[in-house]
């Protein structure tokens, strides 16, 4: 990504949400910025409840010409409409969804902070890859995506590449020169006001 470029934005479910609010809430963010791609990331092993959210999500985001993909369920992609995948297994699944979604679907990759795995799912067909958590995170063992991993791998790898996973404003500002999305989450939706949280997330960057 050229250095005058702005990172674009990716927006990540909750792990758990109440679809009808939720909804509103996504429609109002997605209202009030540009945004790339949203992530259907539920907890649930439900498939009904993930099924009832990815047609619901599908209609908010698609009306405003909006990606959606979910994560790893390859079928329900192909079934609901959706556009794509992001895989949470780093590079082993990608070219079993590549195969089975076609070309144009959008494959991503998870590969926490491991460049030789992103390396891989990039040689594997992922259209992105995604490194983190970039901030501190009790949902991991203490280990980080590093600014040096981003730098590298803008400098040396064509495949886009996400930073995600517990982001603060000091942290967009710091990795906006080397990221080309930002995965943005939990960040701002446990915020009453989800757009005004995104905002003061972005405000670095505007």
């Amino acid at each position: 990504m050229s250095q005058d470029e702005q990172p674009q934005i990716y927006l990540i479910s909750p792990p758990d949400f109440e679809l009808s609010s939720f909804s509103e809430d996504l429609g109002r963010v997605l209202d009030a910025r540009d945004i790339a791609c949203v992530r259907l990331a539920l907890a649930s092993h439900d498939e009904g409840d993930i099924a009832r959210a990815a047609d619901t999500l599908r209609e908010v985001c698609h009306q405003r010409d909006v990606a959606l993909v979910i994560d790893n369920h390859i079928l329900l992609a192909e079934r609901h409409g959706l556009d794509g995948v992001h895989l949470t297994d780093g590079s082993r699944s990608v070219r079993k969804a590549r195969k089975q979604l076609g070309a144009d679907a959008i494959v991503g990759s998870f590969c926490g902070v491991s460049r030789h795995d992103g390396m891989s799912a990039g040689e594997a067909g992922a259209d992105y890859v995604s490194f983190g958590p970039v901030g501190a995170s009790a949902l991991v063992d203490g280990e980080q995506a590093d600014f040096e991993l981003f730098q590298w791998w803008s400098q040396m790898i064509e495949v886009p590449v996400v930073a995600e996973g517990a982001l603060t404003a000091a942290l967009t500002a710091k990795l906006g020169p080397v990221t080309d999305f930002f995965g943005i989450g939990t960040e701002i939706w446990k915020s009453d006001d989800p757009a005004a949280a995104l905002a003061e997330l972005l405000a670095p960057l505007d």
